[in-house]
């Protein structure tokens, strides 16, 4: 086994660097990669990013949003978790197998004092609270193993940027399961800041496996094709929230002049289609502003730089275009 070093806290360079690794170093080496990103949202390969996120608070205080290549439910990263990958051969058949490639997680844990347990499907947990998540892809019978460790995570920013109101999408993007959580830093035998507790993470897992601690020192070419990943994948539009699975939205409001009600079919993260009811008043036919509306993107600032161009209370007499983003997005 060697480990890999990336000191970047940017969640979109750290996402392309885990799965360049992941996909393109020596087969017949084992690798381990521990890191740390900025406040993000980590959203699943197979959920509706827009469904799992609480879009006005995510953006008002800078929170990045990143797709990954596994399974599973978003979660929230900040300066205060953990990352680890895990590269390793499959040994048979390709599958999705969360116990035994954990077992050095959990030992190296216990060095701290910390009783974690694998529990359920895919978690770490500690007195029944969820300390980490785990997900795995299979690539070339070569497994990706990661997940967090909740160390000192700011807690109100978690519970807040994945506070969904969920109830107007119709999607058949997997759903989020929450959980009970907590750090682990409390329950520490001694206390160490996370950077600490990184590097002494890392030479328990070696200990563990009773080999020398030794780096894998990327190279030029490999550093190249991590920065390609990020610019052409991990930074895009199209990857973060375009993956996403077609899905539906569908809000009702009642104002002083009138009731509306919004359905919109979203494919690949762009408005498919729309149709727009109620017994509201307007100069304008309804039909040019959903025609205006199809084909571009569902996404605040694409609606926000069509609202620019027309006057919506020309549609919805004495509307505010604050109103009417109210309808397609609240």
């Amino acid at each position: 086994m060697k480990y890999l070093t990336n000191l970047s806290n940017n969640p979109n360079y750290n996402l392309a660097f885990e799965e360049y690794c992941f996909k393109n170093l020596p087969r017949e080496e084992d690798f381990v990669y521990l890191w740390i990103n900025g406040p993000a949202i980590i959203v699943g390969k197979n959920q509706n990013t827009l469904e799992e996120i609480n879009s006005e608070y995510v953006k008002e205080n800078d929170i990045k949003i990143v797709r990954r290549i596994t399974g599973g439910g978003a979660v929230y990263h900040d300066l205060g978790n953990l990352n680890f990958s895990i590269y390793t051969n499959s040994k048979g058949q390709d599958r999705i197998d969360f116990g035994q490639i954990n077992i050095p997680i959990l030992k190296a844990l216990e060095k701290f004092g910390i009783k974690a347990e694998l529990s359920g499907r895919n978690d770490l947990t500690l007195d029944g609270k969820k300390i980490s998540g785990i997900a795995q892809s299979v690539y070339r019978k070569r497994i990706l193993n990661h997940g967090t460790i909740l160390y000192d995570t700011d807690m109100g920013v978690l519970s807040q940027a994945l506070n969904v109101k969920a109830d107007k999408i119709e999607s058949k993007g997997v759903k989020s399961v929450r959980s009970r959580v907590t750090n682990i830093r409390p329950y520490m035998k001694e206390d160490a800041s996370i950077l600490e507790f990184k590097d002494m993470l890392l030479k328990h897992i070696f200990q563990y496996h009773n080999e020398e601690m030794v780096e894998y020192v990327l190279s030029q070419q490999e550093l190249d094709g991590i920065q390609k990943l990020y610019e052409e994948k991990y930074s895009t539009w199209e990857w973060n929230y375009g993956e996403s699975p077609d899905f539906g939205w569908k809000n009702y409001k009642r104002f002083p002049t009138g009731s509306v009600e919004v359905r919109l079919e979203i494919k690949h993260g762009v408005i498919n289609d729309a149709r727009i009811f109620g017994d509201f008043f307007g100069t304008k036919d309804i039909d040019d502003l959903v025609g205006r509306l199809k084909g571009i993107r569902y996404d605040r600032d694409q609606v926000r730089e069509l609202l620019e161009n027309l006057n919506i209370s020309d549609y919805f007499s004495n509307m505010t275009d604050s109103e009417f983003m109210e309808l397609l997005f609240d």
